[in-house]
């Protein structure tokens, strides 16, 4: 994973990993004595395993507490992370329709949430099994979360892979001591977008241990298209129409007809003659074809229903050592609307459904099954993760933590309104479904053509843990401290489709079955070395070896220099990688005949186009991607009311593992460019396409750099006290080995957020404001001139503290009720990614305390 560039930082940390394991059998005997004991407490930070005092702007941490959380109108992680300026681009929200319509992500730097590594309380939130690339928020319950930590640089070197953007550490509550009953309500200006939270917290502490337990519940309601902003009456080929056959200019009637000399070849559609296209969702478009508003009946955003539990104990066994466990159950139930399936079936001559009798050709009929239904899919996800361990001094000298822990992640999936395409083909050519008159079509026609669709998907991680933390030797600048640690972890995937969606035979769904298993053995280790007062040095590195494809190491050095008490200067190197998942590796072979255009291959086509038998496989040879990424910055406390911080980041990304498309490797080839290892066409004797054999494969690289600013002010003022925090995201630079992204749709080069809060006695008053940099032009289109302008969205909330030991919030969010611009991306009215189009959305909300 590194190179000869990086032998003296990668010969430092094997040397770490030695110290680390000789300081350990030695007892620590290069530690300092009782008597020589820190005077501060020492803690560990998100992107440290090594306890230390808590020294400010060692790390670029960003930390969203309790009281901002509470202050926000947000009532899930999801939502609380979605504005965050880290962000760059957005992330993926709950759609219907979508293969993962219940999952919401975090994806930092516009890296992808593949590239964003979610931890909580340090450990890994599993993968979501149904979308084995990203880890879902909706499974932490909001009541459990105490603050959310946000790393902004790479860790692959403490973490493990996927921590190339950036890291984020949902700590749970722990130190609770009482009873919380807590209500709430968001009444939004779109028709449903409305949401209720409700959540009971209990904690106890006593002198040997604590213990504290919540349920909570909430849900948001699903938006239908018709109903949300940019609404228009759906246009689709998909109404009731048939292709009409016209003569080919290029047929040789001196060769035999056949695919490659075909006599008549495809016209224009046509709506079918006799068929009302005037209700049940059909209109006449001008082009005088039958479209169907799909639109008026499918949903934008799917329903989400989230219930969770989360549980924790901590008792101290002695003066040395405790024990603790955690429980996090969350259960997700979605809901969402699809169009009715759209379907294309050719029928023979003189059949009923055949629309020009007598002509000895068949007909092409491109149909909506509006009579069948609107296609429905709900699904629910459980996950359950428990964590048992140990904390505790093994001497002295070395504090060791460890334990073990399982997560299980169940997902099921059901889908009603499907047709499959064969049973489809007969009614069609028997007659018994008439695309003249669909919906006189009988009830058990209807009923023998449809299917219920099913997904069951499940995820389980099985996990053994141990740190150490000890003091190593002193150093001018104080005490060298050290962690070491190994995990071990097995994890198990199934990504199960019914038979009929493997099969391809669903129209308007489909499905390619994985499943697997491996085990994943880690050691890292971080040195902290303060060679002066004012100057340390961090090194760290970690090994993970893979079962299934191999092993990769990833070092990383750390440099903080405190030139004045108030100004910290500090910077890092390190690498990082992605490992393939478990999905991708696993998946079974599926063949499908894929359209291409190819100078031999479609030599006698009169489009240039024509099928090849393609192969779609898990790549024996994929391997992980690699990152090599560096930072600098600057922490500034000038007074003590103002604080700045200002980090530059660089990140590259190599060997990413994408997916190829049959057109995608075929010019490749053409263009001379090695196909990835694994993938391949095979040709016969004359130079025509055989096969394709595609997948996922390693190729390409993608640079990123930029900056983040974070301005915080604290003020007596009033009589009470104002807080502002101004964070700005800045990309410089987004570009890949085939396009420049920066700047344009969906890539904004800024991102800010503005907090302003003041308290005064038992009132508090926020105000804040969001804003997207606007955007020019389309990747892959030089030419496209669509833009959206700068996107500005105000927040204001009201809270008291009654005398009953009550707090009441009222609230809005996006107070002047402003929606996005009306420009299409990834077939939306808007960028789903970016903006929302709730618009005004007031919410209150009550909290007891007992």
């Amino acid at each position: 994973m590194f190179n000869t560039k990086k032998q003296k930082l990668t010969r430092a940390i094997q040397t770490a990993l030695f110290v680390s394991a000789a300081t350990l059998v030695a007892g620590g005997a290069f530690a300092q004595s009782k008597q020589e004991a820190k005077s501060l407490d020492t803690i560990t930070v998100t992107g440290s395993r090594v306890k230390r005092a808590d020294v400010e702007g060692a790390l670029p941490v960003t930390v969203i507490d309790r009281a901002n959380i509470e202050a926000s109108g947000d009532m899930s992680v999801a939502d609380v992370l979605r504005d965050t300026s880290l962000a760059s681009f957005g992330n993926f929200r709950p759609q219907s329709g979508s293969s993962a319509q219940g999952l919401a992500d975090i994806d930092m730097r516009g890296l992808g949430a593949s590239r964003t590594l979610v931890l909580v309380d340090g450990r890994r939130l599993p993968k979501a099994p149904f979308a084995d690339s990203a880890q879902d928020l909706n499974a932490i319950p909001m009541a459990a979360v105490e603050r959310i930590e946000i790393l902004s640089d790479g860790a692959s070197a403490v973490y493990g892979s996927d921590a190339i953007g950036g890291v984020v550490n949902i700590i749970l509550r722990k130190d609770y001591e009482g009873a919380e009953l807590r209500a709430g309500l968001g009444m939004s200006k779109v028709k449903g977008g409305d949401t209720h939270e409700y959540a009971a917290t209990f904690g106890a502490r006593s002198d040997r241990g604590s213990l504290i337990a919540s349920v909570s519940a909430n849900d948001r309601g699903m938006v239908f298209t018709r109903d949300q902003i940019g609404y228009t009456q759906g246009f689709s080929s998909y109404g009731n129409n048939y292709f009409e056959w016209v003569a080919n200019p290029k047929f040789d009637p001196g060769k035999p007809e056949g695919p490659d000399n075909q006599r008549h070849i495809r016209g224009s559609l046509k709506a079918v003659p006799g068929f009302n296209c005037s209700s049940n969702g059909f209109w006449l478009a001008s082009n005088g074809t039958c479209s169907f508003d799909f639109n008026s009946v499918a949903a934008n955003e799917a329903s989400v229903k989230n219930k969770g539990l989360f549980a924790r104990g901590d008792y101290q066994i002695n003066d040395d050592w405790s024990v603790y466990m955690s429980t996090m159950v969350s259960k997700v139930n979605t809901f969402g609307r699809y169009a009715p399936v759209p379907t294309q079936v050719t029928v023979a001559e003189g059949t009923p459904n055949d629309i020009v009798k007598g002509d000895g050709l068949p007909t092409i009929l491109r149909h909506r099954l509006a009579a069948a239904g609107n296609r429905d899919t709900s699904s629910d996800a459980t996950m359950t993760d428990i964590v048992l361990g140990f904390q505790g001094r093994l001497n002295d000298k070395v504090d060791l933590d460890f334990g073990i822990r399982r997560s299980n992640y169940r997902y099921n999936e059901f889908g009603t309104g499907y047709t499959v395409n064969p049973l489809v083909r007969e009614a069609f050519e028997n007659g018994s479904y008439d695309v003249r008159n669909p919906f006189g079509a009988d009830e058990a026609v209807l009923s023998g053509m449809k299917a219920t669709i099913n997904r069951q998907s499940l995820s389980t991680v099985e996990e053994v843990f141990a740190t150490a933390n000890f003091d190593v030797m002193q150093l001018a600048g104080g005490t060298s401290g050290m962690a070491f640690g190994v995990e071990y972890r097995k994890e198990d995937y199934a990504d199960l489709y019914d038979s009929l969606q493997e099969a391809g035979v669903i129209d308007g769904s489909a499905g390619n079955s994985a499943a697997g298993d491996r085990k994943v053995t880690s050691a890292f280790v971080e040195w902290a070395l303060p060679f002066t007062k004012s100057f340390e040095a961090t090194l760290a590195g970690r090994f993970d070896k893979y079962s299934d494809y191999g092993s990769d190491f990833s070092p990383k050095l750390g440099l903080r220099w405190q030139p004045l008490q108030n100004l910290t200067l500090r910077g890092s190197y390190g690498t990082g990688f992605r490992a393939p998942t478990l999905s991708i590796l696993t998946q079974k072979d599926s063949f499908s005949a894929e359209s291409v255009t190819d100078a031999v291959t479609c030599a006698g086509s009169a489009n240039g186009q024509c099928q090849v038998d393609t192969w779609s496989k898990a790549n024996p040879n994929l391997g992980s991607e690699q990152s090599k990424q560096w930072s600098v910055g600057v922490a500034y406390d000038p007074t003590e009311w103002l604080s700045v911080t200002l980090d530059w980041y660089n990140i590259k990304v190599e060997d990413r593992i994408k997916s190829f498309s049959v057109q995608e490797l075929v010019d490749m080839e053409a263009a001379g460019i090695a196909l990835p290892a694994g993938l391949k066409i095979t040709r016969d004797g004359a130079g025509s396409i055989e096969r394709v054999d595609t997948g996922y494969g390693n190729q390409g690289w993608l640079k990123t750099d930029g900056a983040d600013l974070n301005i915080r002010t604290r003020f007596d003022f009033a009589g009470g006290r104002l807080s502002n925090w101004l964070n700005v995201g800045y990309v410089n630079r987004y570009e890949t080995d085939d396009q420049v992204y920066d700047g344009k749709l969906g890539s904004p080069k800024m991102r800010a957020n503005l907090s302003n809060t003041f308290s005064s006695g038992p009132w508090t008053f926020g105000l804040s404001s969001h804003y997207i940099k606007g955007q020019f032009g389309r990747p892959f289109q030089p030419k496209n001139t669509d833009s959206v302008a700068g996107y500005v969205t105000h927040d204001a909330y009201i809270s008291v503290q009654t005398p009953f030991n009550a707090t009441v919030t009222i609230g809005a969010n996006n107070l002047t009720n402003r929606y996005p611009q009306l420009v299409t991306v990834d077939n939306r009215p808007w960028n789903f990614a970016l903006y929302d189009a709730y618009g005004r959305t007031v919410y209150f909300r009550y909290v007891q305390k007992f």
